[in-house]
């Protein structure tokens, strides 16, 4: 069994490599890939791969992209840290997922169930574009309505293209406005995230910005962002490390 790896941080690579290797059988790893660009042009050439090892985040983009752009037959067996929007997305497209970290015994069931579905297989074409727009918020209507916010006894609504984000402060989810205003308001980002609409992005457990309200992004230390916003805000408004391709993403879609 030709297999592929995907993974662009050495020692999980590494690691992976090692596993495979000590579950013994007719195995061989064809090649470790660590970016879209090489494996794009490794899997252009078209080579006899059997299964794939995938990260889904590397550091020039999804690995969804790959598949999009090169046509590869080989089952996927995903392994990765991001697990808020993309498990939906690809459960049906790939035949199993591991969340990092990983253990041998994960590794080990997931090569099994390759060899229990290998008869099966039929090559399928798979719509990575759409699987990229449900993980960074293209397949989202744009944000319509308002948020109804409780002030001093009066109800304000306040539309969505007004709000340059939403935060949690001491438990309390913020809305700030473009004119510099800011109010406390009884939804959960969560709930906003899915209201907002693909305007929005959620760059980190605590802030959802409106695309509007961004100016830049600046490299920030292992791998994250900071988020340059157009109005004053006290805090660096800085995108999770498994967030910043979606992110990267969700930027060129305007």
């Amino acid at each position: 069994m030709n297999i592929v790896i995907i993974e662009d941080e050495p020692l999980t690579a590494e690691d992976l490599t090692d596993i495979i290797g000590r579950i013994g059988g007719e195995t061989r790893i064809l090649a470790v890939l660590d970016s879209v660009k090489t494996a794009i042009a490794f899997f252009l050439k078209r080579p006899g791969v059997d299964l794939v090892f995938s990260d889904i985040q590397l550091g020039d983009g999804l690995s969804f992209e790959i598949f999009r752009s090169a046509r590869v037959d080989a089952p996927i067996i995903f392994c990765t840290a991001y697990n808020e929007y993309a498990l939906d997305a690809f459960r049906s497209n790939g035949i199993e997922y591991i969340l990092k970290p990983y253990t041998t015994a994960a590794i080990i069931r997931a090569i099994d169930k390759y060899y229990q579905l290998k008869k099966h297989f039929v090559p399928a074409e798979v719509d990575y574009e759409k699987i990229i727009r449900t993980i960074t918020g293209g397949d989202r209507p744009r944000a319509t309505g308002s948020v109804l916010v409780y002030h001093r006894e009066k109800i304000i609504p306040i539309g969505f293209e007004e709000i340059a984000l939403f935060y949690i402060d001491k438990d309390l989810t913020h809305l700030h406005c473009f004119n510099g205003r800011s109010y406390v308001i009884e939804q959960s980002l969560d709930e906003l995230e899915q209201a907002a609409g693909r305007d929005f992005f959620r760059i980190n457990r605590q802030s959802l910005v409106n695309r509007r309200a961004v100016l830049d992004a600046s490299h920030y230390e292992n791998r994250k962002y900071v988020v340059n916003i157009s109005i004053p805000f006290r805090e660096a408004l800085v995108v999770s490390k498994n967030r910043t391709s979606p992110f990267l993403q969700w930027l060129s879609l305007r």
